[in-house]
């Protein structure tokens, strides 16, 4: 039974990423086996994490996961696990009418599942003594989230720090850290969040800075001190994959414009018996010429649009494995690539894959996020129509031209409010915006 604890903050912002990656770096240079997981629907974070450790992190999603699949996930954690929060430590999904599922998919009922300690980053920049307040609601809010300590973010000075720890202390709070303000360790950003982990220009510099800083600023004993044993059981394996092979050959594209896939759905596939090939489109790569199944997960191909039209060999043989009757799936990025025509930011419109009508557009971007329930409105490879998924969106394109399209799902948001139809299909090749993490039909 695996040790862990969980990195969460008051709200997105606070340092939490930063704070966890220095950690997992400094511990892995202190050779100890540390495993991370990242709970929420994130990708971005993830890569960070596993190029932090040298090892793949996974996602823990206390809504979109079947307790079997939660419980198997953290199976394959090491014997000693950090699990970085998502958004505030409280923040959820809005449930409304909508089918219950395990949780709201907040960090706090991620603690409640395992019975792992929270550890807070606080943004100390913009505070004194009021810090002890902010932290004595966050403790008391849930008496089944523990709150173990506090590590202190953005800490001015040595008097700053001196303030800050003394309120604290006197209110009864563990502080296992004070961090310094440092330019070093800032991340830089685009309109979807952080830039991915392969596009950092000096990662692991950063990585480096990151665990000398919390070496220098942070208990490392006391916080590994900290962790408990989790206690979430279901007594039983999944007894079906998060989501079916697609064929028992798959060609999997990853690259920096397709690095969006989540490994439990990944080895979910391999545990049912499939193969996993994997290709990268921006190398103008073709699928494996023996794959009867290929997956475009979603990433950022409208950053790299212009070496996705012009990647002639990666382009003819998706088309012909379409033509072989290879089964082809496209999730978000994945799906704007089966397109005719991508139009980026820019007012550019690129010529995709053209096996499904639809175009996509960022020329007047629009944000579409949250978490959705999909029902497969036809049978298809992912299951007989009705089945049902859940996952999420995060997207800025518009789908234009899509006269023609048959739609793939109908969904909901997580309170259950209808959002109609989406995504297209023919024949074997089909797709849509959604990024499915389980099923939700047992």
């Amino acid at each position: 039974m695996s040790k862990g604890l969980i990195i969460a903050a008051p709200a997105s912002g606070s340092g939490k990423t930063t704070v966890t990656l220095g950690l997992l770096r400094a511990l892995r240079r202190k050779g100890i086996d540390v495993a991370s997981a990242k709970i929420g629907p994130d990708y971005i974070d993830p890569a960070f994490h596993a190029a932090a450790t040298g090892r793949a992190c996974v996602n823990l999603d206390s809504w979109a996961m079947r307790p079997e699949t939660l419980a198997a996930t953290l199976d394959d954690a090491s014997d000693f696990t950090i699990a970085e929060g998502v958004m505030g430590l409280f923040d959820g999904a809005h449930l409304g009418t909508a089918p219950a599922p395990l949780a709201d998919g907040s960090t706090a009922s991620l603690a409640r599942l395992t019975g792992w300690p929270v550890l807070l980053v606080v943004d100390a920049g913009k505070q004194a003594q009021s810090i002890a307040a902010l932290t004595d609601g966050f403790a008391r809010f849930d008496p089944d989230v523990c709150l173990a300590g506090v590590i202190l973010n953005k800490v001015g000075s040595e008097k700053h720090e001196t303030m800050l720890r003394q309120a604290l202390t006197a209110a009864g709070h563990a502080v296992l850290g004070a961090v310094r303000s440092d330019k070093q360790i800032a991340r830089p950003s685009r309109h979807l969040g952080l830039i991915q982990a392969g596009e950092h220009p000096d990662l692991e510099g950063f990585l480096e800075a990151a665990a000398d800083r919390m070496e220098k600023d942070l208990d490392l004993h006391a916080i590994m001190a900290s962790a408990s044993h989790r206690t979430i059981t279901t007594g039983a394996a999944p007894s079906r994959p998060p989501l079916p092979p697609l064929g028992q050959r798959i060609a999997v594209a990853r690259d920096a414009a397709f690095a969006f896939s989540y490994p439990h759905v990944l080895d979910g596939w391999r545990h049912a018996g499939a193969e996993l090939s994997f290709f990268s489109p921006l190398a103008d790569e073709a699928p494996a010429g023996n794959a009867d199944a290929v997956y475009l997960p979603g990433g950022y191909p409208e950053l790299h649009a212009g070496r996705i039209a012009g990647a002639g060999h990666f382009l003819d043989g998706l088309r012909a494995a379409a033509t072989g009757g290879a089964k082809i799936y496209g999730e978000c990025g994945g799906y704007m690539t089966l397109g005719a025509a991508l139009t980026d930011a820019d007012g550019i419109s690129h010529r995709m894959a053209g096996l499904l009508p639809h175009e996509t557009s960022f020329a007047e971007p629009k944000r579409h996020l949250g978490y959705r329930i999909a029902s497969l409105l036809a049978d298809t490879p992912l299951g007989p129509a009705g089945s049902i998924w859940r996952g999420h969106e995060f997207h800025y394109a518009a789908t234009v031209g899509a006269t023609g399209n048959a739609p793939l799902f109908r969904i909901t948001d997580a309170s259950g409010s209808d959002l109609g139809e989406i995504g297209a299909r023919i024949g074997a090749v089909f797709g849509s915006f959604m990024h499915l993490i389980d099923r939700a039909d047992a």
